[in-house]
């Protein structure tokens, strides 16, 4: 489950926009534009802010007026990712690229119904949504049936539906990288392998597309933080030496990750309350049960912060390997270690203790520990 999940795409929005900010004029080539018409509006303000650091930091404010017309006018830096809105729940978002832009949508619902025009980036962006949006509909249908066989006890139907979330997860992801190739050039595509993908998850990939970045929209704020970000994670790459882990087992034991040299260990990040976890559970255990007695041990973390729901998810899915956890959700010390910003997260580790693969679940998981244990 990700910290930033697809949802937060349309909906990241801590801050209302209430003071009026004043907005960074500009003149010439750095001037933009931004004259729109709301349908159903004669009145009030809207208003633009601009997504930076996880957040939407207000920019300007504008007056609607009699005939739902409305203007934004300022500097323009680097194509960034804006959002207009009436509210934080009825908003749109745009990318300012072009020196004017015009915005034409129904109040009602500003995302659905919004047109924009003189800006490329912002049609990449729709494309982007559009697909999020469709992945969103697939996931939930996925769950809730799920949710419907895991109460009427249907084990062989829990299994099938498993395999089924996990080849979703996989094509959502294929065809978000798909986007990304496609838009090399693309500050949409940055954001996207920052935000929408796991660069952890995803490193090669994401290192790949970060070189393209580099070359085409190097003062893009999400460039720069993708390219930051990666050279953090380079040393969690496949093939260093995985850093050890050692933190309180149920019995407040501490047991250290170094203490399974020697075996194929895979480290498990996870928690009691994270839906796709626990829905994977019953395949790592088979696999466990296979492979325990060939030299597999697996190092479940947990980022739980109640001890009574950690100890009852581990007895209830019967995950009968170690497990540590300092209780402390998201700020768990390995966590932010080994820089997890979603779950469930793997990670596969040799004899030597030195990464060998990452993020497998499911069938990938299978098919590596068969090869590495026939």
């Amino acid at each position: 489950m990700k910290k930033l999940v697809y949802s937060s795409l349309v909906l990241l929005a801590s801050l209302s926009a209430c003071n009026k900010i004043g907005s960074k004029n500009g003149s010439g080539k750095d001037a933009y534009t931004i004259k729109g018409k709301l349908e159903n509006q004669a009145s009030g303000n809207i208003y633009l802010s601009e997504f930076e650091e996880q957040q939407f930091v207000p920019r300007d404010t504008a007056t609607v007026n009699s005939d739902g017309t409305f203007e934004f006018a300022g500097k323009k830096a680097d194509s960034g990712l804006y959002r207009i809105a009436l509210t934080d729940q009825n908003m749109l978002l745009l990318v300012i690229d072009s020196n004017n832009i015009e915005v034409a949508a129904d109040a009602k619902d500003l995302r659905k119904t919004a047109n924009i025009k003189g800006s490329k980036e912002s049609d990449q962006l729709k494309t982007l949504l559009s697909k999020i949006d469709q992945m969103q509909k697939n996931a939930a249908s996925l769950q809730n049936r799920f949710v419907a066989a895991q109460t009427a006890g249907q084990q062989d139907s829990l299994q099938i539906l498993q395999e089924k979330f996990m080849g979703l997860q996989e094509k959502n992801n294929n065809e978000i990288k798909s986007f990304i190739r496609s838009n090399p050039k693309s500050v949409v595509s940055a954001f996207a392998t920052l935000n929408v993908l796991n660069p952890e998850a995803d490193f090669e990939f994401a290192d790949s597309m970060a070189v393209a970045f580099e070359k085409n929209v190097p003062q893009s704020q999400f460039t720069k933080t993708l390219v930051g970000k990666l050279e953090s994670l380079r040393t969690l790459s496949v093939g260093k030496k995985a850093p050890d882990i050692s933190l309180p087992t149920p019995t407040g034991d501490k047991v250290s990750l170094s203490s399974l040299r020697g075996k194929y260990v895979l480290i498990d990040f996870w928690a009691s309350w994270c839906g796709p976890c626990r829905q994977e559970n019953p395949n790592v255990v088979r696999m466990y049960n296979q492979y325990k007695p060939k030299g597999f041990e697996i190092f479940g973390v947990s980022l739980d912060e109640s001890k009574d729901k950690w100890v009852k998810a581990i007895a209830t899915d019967k995950l009968t390997w170690p497990h540590v956890s300092d209780l402390k959700g998201w700020q768990s010390s390995a966590a932010v270690m080994y820089n997890i910003q979603a779950i469930p997260q793997t990670i596969l580790l040799d004899k030597e203790g030195v990464i060998i693969a990452k993020n497998l679940r499911g069938k990938e998981l299978e098919n590596k520990l068969a090869s590495l244990l026939p």
